[in-house]
Protein backbone atom coordinates (compact mmCIF):
# COMPACT_ATOMS: atom_id res chain seq x y z
CA UNK A 1 0.00 0.00 0.00
CA UNK A 2 1.26 3.18 -1.15
CA UNK A 3 -0.62 4.76 1.97
CA UNK A 4 2.29 2.82 4.41
CA UNK A 5 4.80 4.81 2.90
CA UNK A 6 4.33 8.40 2.77
CA UNK A 7 6.97 11.07 2.38
CA UNK A 8 7.82 13.24 5.43
CA UNK A 9 9.51 16.29 5.82
CA UNK A 10 12.50 16.27 8.38
CA UNK A 11 10.99 18.23 10.84
CA UNK A 12 8.37 15.23 11.10
CA UNK A 13 11.03 12.77 10.64
CA UNK A 14 12.65 13.65 13.87
CA UNK A 15 9.01 13.76 15.56
CA UNK A 16 8.62 10.30 15.23
CA UNK A 17 11.89 8.91 16.39
CA UNK A 18 11.68 5.16 17.77
CA UNK A 19 10.11 5.38 21.17
CA UNK A 20 11.56 2.74 24.21
CA UNK A 21 9.90 0.54 26.21
CA UNK A 22 8.85 2.47 29.64
CA UNK A 23 10.03 -0.58 31.91
CA UNK A 24 8.19 1.13 34.93
CA UNK A 25 4.83 1.33 33.08
CA UNK A 26 4.76 -1.49 31.97
CA UNK A 27 5.83 -3.58 35.29
CA UNK A 28 3.06 -1.49 37.43
CA UNK A 29 0.61 -2.16 34.88
CA UNK A 30 1.03 -6.27 34.92
CA UNK A 31 1.97 -6.22 38.76
CA UNK A 32 -1.44 -3.93 39.92
CA UNK A 33 -3.61 -6.08 37.92
CA UNK A 34 -3.11 -9.59 38.60
CA UNK A 35 -6.37 -9.89 40.73
CA UNK A 36 -7.96 -8.01 38.05
CA UNK A 37 -8.06 -10.95 35.04
CA UNK A 38 -10.65 -13.26 35.47
CA UNK A 39 -14.39 -11.87 33.48
CA UNK A 40 -18.10 -12.00 35.53
CA UNK A 41 -20.51 -14.06 33.73
CA UNK A 42 -22.96 -12.07 35.20
CA UNK A 43 -21.34 -8.70 34.06
CA UNK A 44 -21.08 -9.97 30.96
CA UNK A 45 -24.63 -11.81 30.28
CA UNK A 46 -26.48 -8.79 32.16
CA UNK A 47 -24.73 -5.83 30.38
CA UNK A 48 -24.91 -7.48 26.74
CA UNK A 49 -28.88 -9.23 26.99
CA UNK A 50 -29.81 -5.25 28.70
CA UNK A 51 -28.09 -3.65 25.61
CA UNK A 52 -29.65 -6.47 22.75
CA UNK A 53 -33.29 -5.81 24.43
CA UNK A 54 -33.25 -2.56 24.72
CA UNK A 55 -31.93 -1.95 21.26
CA UNK A 56 -34.62 -4.09 20.04
CA UNK A 57 -37.57 -2.58 22.19
CA UNK A 58 -36.72 0.99 20.80
CA UNK A 59 -36.25 -0.36 17.51
CA UNK A 60 -39.85 -1.35 17.65
CA UNK A 61 -41.15 1.79 18.99
CA UNK A 62 -39.32 3.86 16.60
CA UNK A 63 -41.03 1.75 13.91
CA UNK A 64 -44.58 1.72 15.44
CA UNK A 65 -43.90 5.18 16.40
CA UNK A 66 -46.51 7.88 15.08
CA UNK A 67 -44.81 11.02 15.82
CA UNK A 68 -41.76 11.65 14.29
CA UNK A 69 -40.43 13.45 17.65
CA UNK A 70 -40.57 9.79 19.01
CA UNK A 71 -39.56 8.17 15.82
CA UNK A 72 -36.27 10.22 16.53
CA UNK A 73 -35.52 9.68 19.98
CA UNK A 74 -36.32 5.88 20.07
CA UNK A 75 -34.07 5.47 16.67
CA UNK A 76 -31.58 6.89 18.47
CA UNK A 77 -31.86 4.91 22.08
CA UNK A 78 -31.45 1.90 19.62
CA UNK A 79 -28.64 3.02 17.48
CA UNK A 80 -26.64 3.10 21.22
CA UNK A 81 -28.16 0.00 22.50
CA UNK A 82 -27.70 -1.86 19.50
CA UNK A 83 -24.15 -0.12 19.24
CA UNK A 84 -23.07 -1.05 22.99
CA UNK A 85 -24.32 -4.54 22.52
CA UNK A 86 -22.46 -5.22 18.96
CA UNK A 87 -19.55 -3.66 20.44
CA UNK A 88 -18.83 -7.02 22.77
CA UNK A 89 -17.35 -8.41 19.44
CA UNK A 90 -14.14 -7.13 20.90
CA UNK A 91 -14.81 -8.75 23.76
CA UNK A 92 -15.12 -12.14 21.88
CA UNK A 93 -11.80 -11.95 20.81
CA UNK A 94 -9.63 -11.91 24.07
CA UNK A 95 -11.49 -13.44 26.60
CA UNK A 96 -11.01 -17.17 27.14
CA UNK A 97 -14.45 -19.00 25.79
CA UNK A 98 -13.88 -21.58 28.95
CA UNK A 99 -14.07 -18.70 31.55
CA UNK A 100 -17.35 -17.32 29.41
CA UNK A 101 -19.60 -20.14 28.15
CA UNK A 102 -21.86 -20.04 25.02
CA UNK A 103 -21.31 -16.14 25.12
CA UNK A 104 -19.92 -16.51 21.52
CA UNK A 105 -23.31 -18.22 20.56
CA UNK A 106 -25.34 -15.83 22.42
CA UNK A 107 -23.67 -13.10 20.72
CA UNK A 108 -24.22 -14.31 17.84
CA UNK A 109 -28.08 -15.18 18.38
CA UNK A 110 -28.79 -11.70 19.65
CA UNK A 111 -26.86 -9.46 17.88
CA UNK A 112 -24.00 -11.16 14.99
CA UNK A 113 -26.78 -12.65 12.90
CA UNK A 114 -29.64 -10.00 13.41
CA UNK A 115 -27.21 -7.08 12.64
CA UNK A 116 -24.92 -9.24 10.20
CA UNK A 117 -21.98 -8.79 11.86
CA UNK A 118 -21.06 -12.64 13.20
CA UNK A 119 -18.05 -13.50 15.83
CA UNK A 120 -16.19 -14.40 13.14
CA UNK A 121 -15.70 -11.34 11.44
CA UNK A 122 -13.02 -10.17 14.31
CA UNK A 123 -11.66 -13.48 15.73
CA UNK A 124 -8.81 -14.42 13.83
CA UNK A 125 -8.39 -10.84 12.89
CA UNK A 126 -8.66 -8.16 15.95
CA UNK A 127 -5.47 -10.38 17.42
CA UNK A 128 -3.54 -9.44 14.61
CA UNK A 129 -3.75 -6.11 15.94
CA UNK A 130 -2.09 -6.60 18.95
CA UNK A 131 0.69 -8.71 17.68
CA UNK A 132 3.86 -6.67 18.55
CA UNK A 133 5.69 -6.88 15.51
CA UNK A 134 2.40 -6.16 13.26
CA UNK A 135 0.55 -3.31 15.05
CA UNK A 136 0.75 -0.26 12.57
CA UNK A 137 2.44 -2.21 9.86
CA UNK A 138 0.73 -2.62 6.77
CA UNK A 139 -0.08 -6.38 8.13
CA UNK A 140 -2.48 -4.91 10.60
CA UNK A 141 -6.03 -4.92 9.41
CA UNK A 142 -6.98 -2.23 11.54
CA UNK A 143 -4.38 0.33 11.13
CA UNK A 144 -4.16 2.98 8.10
CA UNK A 145 -1.92 6.03 8.88
CA UNK A 146 -4.73 8.58 8.56
CA UNK A 147 -3.28 11.05 10.43
CA UNK A 148 -0.35 11.20 7.57
CA UNK A 149 -3.16 10.99 4.69
CA UNK A 150 -5.17 13.85 3.06
CA UNK A 151 -7.49 15.68 5.11
CA UNK A 152 -10.57 14.45 2.35
CA UNK A 153 -9.71 10.94 3.43
CA UNK A 154 -11.14 11.75 7.36
CA UNK A 155 -14.52 12.75 6.70
CA UNK A 156 -13.88 9.69 3.42
CA UNK A 157 -13.40 7.20 6.13
CA UNK A 158 -16.33 7.76 8.05
CA UNK A 159 -18.90 8.75 5.81
CA UNK A 160 -18.29 5.53 3.70
CA UNK A 161 -19.72 3.70 7.11
CA UNK A 162 -22.58 4.56 6.26
CA UNK A 163 -23.04 1.68 3.62
CA UNK A 164 -22.19 -0.95 5.89
CA UNK A 165 -25.83 -2.39 6.49
CA UNK A 166 -26.81 -2.80 2.89
CA UNK A 167 -22.67 -4.04 1.85
CA UNK A 168 -23.91 -6.63 4.74
CA UNK A 169 -27.10 -7.50 3.27
CA UNK A 170 -25.20 -7.80 -0.41
CA UNK A 171 -22.46 -9.85 1.45
CA UNK A 172 -24.85 -12.44 3.63
CA UNK A 173 -27.53 -12.46 0.79
CA UNK A 174 -25.86 -12.51 -2.31
CA UNK A 175 -21.96 -13.57 -2.28
CA UNK A 176 -22.35 -16.17 0.30
CA UNK A 177 -24.96 -18.46 -1.72
CA UNK A 178 -22.91 -17.01 -4.64
CA UNK A 179 -19.66 -18.10 -3.48
CA UNK A 180 -20.98 -21.76 -2.94
CA UNK A 181 -21.24 -22.27 -6.19
CA UNK A 182 -19.25 -19.77 -8.40
CA UNK A 183 -15.58 -21.24 -8.63
CA UNK A 184 -12.59 -19.26 -7.00
CA UNK A 185 -15.66 -16.46 -5.69
CA UNK A 186 -15.55 -18.22 -2.01
CA UNK A 187 -11.84 -17.03 -1.64
CA UNK A 188 -12.19 -13.69 -2.62
CA UNK A 189 -15.12 -13.86 -0.54
CA UNK A 190 -13.29 -14.89 2.81
CA UNK A 191 -10.13 -13.15 2.11
CA UNK A 192 -11.54 -9.43 1.21
CA UNK A 193 -15.39 -9.55 2.85
CA UNK A 194 -14.79 -11.26 5.88
CA UNK A 195 -13.31 -9.26 8.56
CA UNK A 196 -13.85 -5.62 10.45
CA UNK A 197 -11.09 -4.39 8.98
CA UNK A 198 -9.92 -1.07 7.63
CA UNK A 199 -6.49 -1.82 5.88
CA UNK A 200 -8.15 -2.62 2.34
CA UNK A 201 -4.59 -4.36 1.53
CA UNK A 202 -5.28 -6.93 4.32
CA UNK A 203 -6.47 -10.67 3.44
CA UNK A 204 -7.43 -12.98 5.76
CA UNK A 205 -6.84 -16.86 5.72
CA UNK A 206 -9.22 -19.44 4.82
CA UNK A 207 -10.45 -21.00 7.84
CA UNK A 208 -9.47 -24.15 9.11
CA UNK A 209 -10.14 -27.31 11.69
CA UNK A 210 -12.94 -26.55 14.16
CA UNK A 211 -12.98 -22.68 13.32
CA UNK A 212 -14.42 -23.60 9.69
CA UNK A 213 -17.20 -25.45 10.88
CA UNK A 214 -18.24 -23.27 13.34
CA UNK A 215 -17.75 -20.26 10.51
CA UNK A 216 -19.66 -21.97 7.80
CA UNK A 217 -22.71 -22.76 10.65
CA UNK A 218 -22.60 -18.91 11.43
CA UNK A 219 -22.85 -17.90 7.78
CA UNK A 220 -25.31 -20.14 6.99
CA UNK A 221 -27.81 -18.79 9.10
CA UNK A 222 -26.39 -15.32 8.25
CA UNK A 223 -27.16 -15.87 4.59
CA UNK A 224 -30.49 -17.06 5.77
CA UNK A 225 -31.23 -14.12 7.11
CA UNK A 226 -30.02 -11.88 4.88
CA UNK A 227 -32.06 -13.44 1.62
CA UNK A 228 -35.10 -13.72 3.96
CA UNK A 229 -34.76 -9.91 4.58
CA UNK A 230 -34.83 -9.50 0.87
CA UNK A 231 -37.61 -11.78 0.09
CA UNK A 232 -39.59 -9.87 2.96
CA UNK A 233 -38.80 -6.53 1.44
CA UNK A 234 -39.43 -7.46 -1.78
CA UNK A 235 -42.86 -8.96 -1.56
CA UNK A 236 -43.97 -5.91 0.70
CA UNK A 237 -44.31 -8.50 3.55
CA UNK A 238 -41.70 -5.49 5.75
CA UNK A 239 -43.37 -2.21 4.96
CA UNK A 240 -40.55 0.12 3.10
CA UNK A 241 -40.74 2.83 6.19
CA UNK A 242 -39.86 0.02 8.92
CA UNK A 243 -37.27 -1.10 6.80
CA UNK A 244 -35.52 2.27 6.16
CA UNK A 245 -35.69 3.19 9.51
CA UNK A 246 -34.12 -0.29 10.56
CA UNK A 247 -31.19 0.16 8.24
CA UNK A 248 -30.88 3.72 9.40
CA UNK A 249 -30.24 2.63 12.93
CA UNK A 250 -27.80 0.17 11.66
CA UNK A 251 -26.22 3.27 9.87
CA UNK A 252 -25.91 5.24 12.75
CA UNK A 253 -24.69 1.89 14.22
CA UNK A 254 -21.85 1.76 12.19
CA UNK A 255 -21.51 5.72 12.06
CA UNK A 256 -20.81 5.59 15.66
CA UNK A 257 -18.30 2.94 15.63
CA UNK A 258 -15.92 4.50 12.61
CA UNK A 259 -16.06 7.55 14.72
CA UNK A 260 -14.95 5.61 17.65
CA UNK A 261 -12.76 3.99 15.49
CA UNK A 262 -11.28 7.41 13.90
CA UNK A 263 -10.17 8.72 17.41
CA UNK A 264 -9.08 5.04 19.08
CA UNK A 265 -5.55 5.73 17.83
CA UNK A 266 -3.26 8.73 16.42
CA UNK A 267 -2.43 6.82 13.57
CA UNK A 268 0.73 8.29 13.56
CA UNK A 269 2.65 5.30 12.41
CA UNK A 270 4.44 5.26 8.87
CA UNK A 271 4.15 1.32 8.85
CA UNK A 272 8.23 0.67 10.79
CA UNK A 273 7.01 -2.02 13.79
CA UNK A 274 6.89 0.19 17.37
CA UNK A 275 7.81 -0.85 20.87
CA UNK A 276 4.52 -1.03 23.51
CA UNK A 277 4.83 2.07 24.81
CA UNK A 278 5.02 3.43 20.95
CA UNK A 279 1.92 1.53 20.32
CA UNK A 280 0.55 2.92 23.95
CA UNK A 281 0.78 6.74 23.24
CA UNK A 282 -0.42 5.82 19.75
CA UNK A 283 -3.31 4.91 21.49
CA UNK A 284 -6.06 7.23 22.96
CA UNK A 285 -7.91 6.34 26.64
CA UNK A 286 -10.49 8.95 27.14
CA UNK A 287 -11.34 8.45 31.40
CA UNK A 288 -13.40 10.06 33.38
CA UNK A 289 -14.69 12.97 34.03
CA UNK A 290 -15.66 12.64 30.34
CA UNK A 291 -19.18 10.85 30.36
CA UNK A 292 -20.05 10.90 26.70
CA UNK A 293 -17.24 8.37 25.98
CA UNK A 294 -19.67 5.89 27.87
CA UNK A 295 -22.19 6.11 24.93
CA UNK A 296 -19.46 6.18 22.01
CA UNK A 297 -17.07 3.82 23.34
CA UNK A 298 -18.73 1.73 25.35
CA UNK A 299 -17.79 -1.90 26.60
CA UNK A 300 -14.37 -0.65 28.07
CA UNK A 301 -13.14 0.85 24.46
CA UNK A 302 -13.02 4.03 26.41
CA UNK A 303 -9.70 2.60 27.84
CA UNK A 304 -8.18 1.64 24.54
CA UNK A 305 -4.62 2.59 25.08
CA UNK A 306 -4.93 0.81 28.61
CA UNK A 307 -6.10 -2.23 26.70
CA UNK A 308 -3.58 -2.07 24.47
CA UNK A 309 -0.73 -2.66 27.81
CA UNK A 310 -3.28 -5.04 29.04
CA UNK A 311 -5.15 -6.67 25.99
CA UNK A 312 -6.52 -9.86 28.21
CA UNK A 313 -8.11 -7.68 31.14
CA UNK A 314 -11.76 -7.82 30.58
CA UNK A 315 -13.41 -4.65 29.74
CA UNK A 316 -15.34 -3.93 33.55
CA UNK A 317 -11.96 -4.22 34.87
CA UNK A 318 -9.95 -1.71 33.13
CA UNK A 319 -11.76 1.25 35.20
CA UNK A 320 -10.60 -0.17 38.53
CA UNK A 321 -6.99 -0.72 36.52
CA UNK A 322 -6.74 3.16 35.43
CA UNK A 323 -7.48 3.99 38.92
CA UNK A 324 -4.77 2.29 40.27
CA UNK A 325 -2.47 3.12 37.59
CA UNK A 326 -3.24 6.74 38.13
CA UNK A 327 -2.47 6.97 42.10
CA UNK A 328 0.91 5.01 41.87
CA UNK A 329 2.61 6.02 38.48
CA UNK A 330 4.30 9.23 38.87
CA UNK A 331 3.20 12.50 36.99
CA UNK A 332 6.16 12.13 34.74
CA UNK A 333 4.92 8.49 32.81
CA UNK A 334 3.97 8.16 29.58
CA UNK A 335 0.86 6.81 31.14
CA UNK A 336 -0.57 10.50 31.68
CA UNK A 337 0.32 10.92 27.61
CA UNK A 338 -2.34 8.49 26.32
CA UNK A 339 -5.31 10.17 28.10
CA UNK A 340 -7.97 12.73 25.99
CA UNK A 341 -10.53 14.95 26.89
CA UNK A 342 -12.92 13.93 24.61
CA UNK A 343 -13.77 13.27 20.58
CA UNK A 344 -14.22 16.73 19.41
CA UNK A 345 -10.21 17.24 20.37
CA UNK A 346 -9.11 14.14 18.83
CA UNK A 347 -10.77 14.29 15.54
CA UNK A 348 -9.34 18.10 15.63
CA UNK A 349 -5.69 16.74 16.78
CA UNK A 350 -5.92 14.11 13.59
CA UNK A 351 -7.50 16.66 11.17
CA UNK A 352 -3.80 19.08 12.14
CA UNK A 353 -1.66 16.26 11.16
CA UNK A 354 -3.23 15.71 7.98
CA UNK A 355 -2.73 19.31 6.92
CA UNK A 356 1.14 18.87 7.90
CA UNK A 357 3.66 18.75 4.97
CA UNK A 358 4.73 15.73 3.85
Amino acid sequence: MTTMTLDRTPAVQAARAPIADDRAMLKAAAELTRDLNAPRPAVYWADFIGSALLGYVALGVAIAAGPLWLTLVAGVVAMFALYRGMSFIHELTHVKHASLPHFRLGYNIFIGVPMLVPSFMYEGVHNLHHAKTRYGTSEDPEYLPLALMKPWSLPVFVLVAALAPVALIFRYGVLSPLSMIVPGLRRIVVERYSALAINPGFRRRMPEGAFASQWNRIEAACALWAMALIALVATGTIPLRAFGIAMAVASGVAVINQLRTLVAHLWENDGEAMTVTAQYLDSVNVPPPSTLPALWAPVGLRYHALHHLLPGLPYHALGEAHRRLSAVLDKGSPYYKANYAGMPGLVAKIARSTMLPR
